[in-house]
């Protein structure tokens, strides 16, 4: 509705009423009050509300563009800036990881369609840990078909990563050629770059290397912007599992990283 409707409907509705006519220049301004404060009604972006619903014990509220995260320090959500992929990557705010919703449907990504490998490592760090040290503490024993993996516990993602193994282990029997020699912590930055892996944070695990690809190994000499080949030899069905319980998948990404599964239920109940 208008602001014009608003106040028109709201002096109209009084109007019966004699007594309310002979005021209604106050009522008149009453109603432009009430629109004006309607218009400037807080709008939580859907990526702030995710975060929020996600991370309940690290994040508080939206409010005038800024995350205010449970130690009270705030952060810009968006900072307004027009970016291309490559500095999103490279200096994003927390908006950039919600730029390209995680699609499910998307087998043969788009250029350039990276969803989830924006990370706004200040936030990150926050949640899980700061160093090595820090992301250690959080760390616990999942049991990953004849292998035990470190994992953080924190925002539950220990657990999701145990609903995986579960139901990943009811599969037929072919399929486990794809979950063996698994890795996940590992605080190291990502390849090629001044940013933290999301091994280092304890939420990603990479599976069998040997029936996996990545963008860098089948396209040599390749950059970021640069067209690229994609391939992909990971079944869908274990795709979808690991989908079910939080976790983005590489092999959804035009700079494919096949083996890798990060856990990331922000960016799942935004398809």
């Amino acid at each position: 509705m208008t602001g014009h409707k608003f106040i028109t409907t709201l002096v109209l509705y009084v109007q019966p009423n004699q007594s309310a006519m002979r005021h209604k220049g106050l009522i008149y301004n009453l109603a432009l009050l009430l629109y004006s404060l309607s218009a400037h009604a807080q709008v939580t972006p859907s990526g702030a509300a995710a975060l929020m619903a996600h991370y309940p014990d690290f994040i508080k509220r939206y409010e005038n563009n800024q995350l205010t995260l449970a130690n009270g320090t705030t952060l810009v959500y968006d900072d307004k800036r027009r970016k291309s992929a490559t500095e999103r990557l490279d200096d994003p705010d927390v908006e950039d990881m919600f730029t390209q919703p995680y699609d499910t449907s998307v087998w043969l990504p788009t250029r350039n369609y990276d969803p989830g490998r924006v990370r706004h490592e200040q936030l990150m760090k926050y949640m899980y840990g700061k160093s090595e040290q820090e992301v250690r503490k959080h760390l616990v024993r999942v049991e990953w078909f004849n292998q035990s993996l470190l994992f953080t516990q924190v925002n539950g993602a220990a657990d999701s990563l145990k609903a995986v193994v579960s139901e990943l282990a009811a599969l037929p029997a072919s399929y486990h050629k794809y979950l063996a020699n698994a890795s996940t912590f590992y605080w190291r930055n990502v390849r090629g770059s001044n940013h933290l892996s999301a091994h280092s944070y304890g939420i990603a695990i990479d599976i069998c290397v040997k029936y996996s690809d990545y963008w860098r190994w089948k396209n040599p000499g390749k950059g970021e912007e640069e067209e690229i080949t994609y391939q992909n030899r990971i079944p869908k069905e274990i795709i979808q599992i690991f989908e079910k319980h939080g976790f983005i998948s590489g092999a959804r990404w035009y700079h494919f990283d096949t083996m890798h599964f990060e856990f990331r239920p922000d960016l799942l109940d935004r398809n």
